[in-house]
Order: structure tokens, then C-alpha cells, then sequence
């Protein structure tokens, strides 16, 4: 249950990341963010990109924090349910293959004095 809502909240983060990073006027005026020239009314004179680097770095503080405690989740539950089978494996000293052919079965003394199954004749 928290498991699954700890990833909703992770795919969230993500997205918000994606959305920010695309939002932010880059060096080379290139990205979604050089398009609109409102955002400097909106934003004040810097056209808040410094708004947008403090919300990055946070998200992307999210982003990592997030990931290692998921993995660190995923690993304990993994651990937890680990539970090794008690069989036991047959040793092969036919090299790394095993045997490629089946080995006939011995015949003990009791199967060489039946006398061989007959049909009767059809009349």
C-alpha cells in the first residue's frame, strides 16, 4: 500500500521535472520557455527563471531521494520473501552437458526367464 503510493508520488515528480526543465528558458533562448515573452510580466524582469532553477533542484532532490528510497523498498521486499527450496541437485560426472542419451534400464534375472507374450491365432 505504501509501496504503491510512494511510486504515484515518484511518476508525479517526474512529470513535474519533465514539465519544469521544458518550461526554463535555456542558454541558447531554445525550449518550450523561449516561446512565450509573458513570462517576464508574469515572473517580474528575470522571467523567473530563478523561481524555476530553486523548483528544479528541489524536484530533482525529490527525484533522487525518491529513487533510492524505492529501490531500498523493492530490495527489503525481495529480501523478505526470498526463501531458498530444499532440493537437491543430481551430480552429473558426464561433463558440464549432463547426459545426452538415456542409459537402458540393467535386466535382473527375473525379466530374462518370462517367456515372451504370445498372441492366439485368429481363427
Amino acid at each position: 500500500m505504501l509501496y504503491g503510493f510512494l511510486v504515484t508520488l515518484f511518476v508525479c515528480t517526474c512529470f513535474l521535472l519533465m514539465l519544469i526543465i521544458l518550461i526554463q528558458k535555456g542558454k541558447g533562448s531554445m525550449g518550450i520557455g523561449g516561446l512565450g515573452g509573458g513570462t517576464q510580466l508574469l515572473f517580474g524582469g528575470s522571467g523567473g527563471q530563478e523561481l524555476f532553477q530553486k523548483i528544479t533542484w528541489i524536484l530533482g532532490a525529490l527525484f533522487l531521494g525518491g529513487s533510492l528510497i524505492l529501490a531500498l523498498m523493492k530490495t527489503s521486499q525481495r529480501i523478505g520473501a526470498y526463501e531458498p527450496e530444499q532440493e537437491t541437485q543430481q551430480v552429473s560426472h558426464n561433463g558440464p552437458m549432463g547426459n545426452r542419451f538415456p542409459t537402458p534400464a540393467p535386466i535382473t534375472p527375473a525379466q530374462e526367464e518370462q517367456p515372451a507374450e504370445t498372441t492366439p491365432a485368429a481363427n
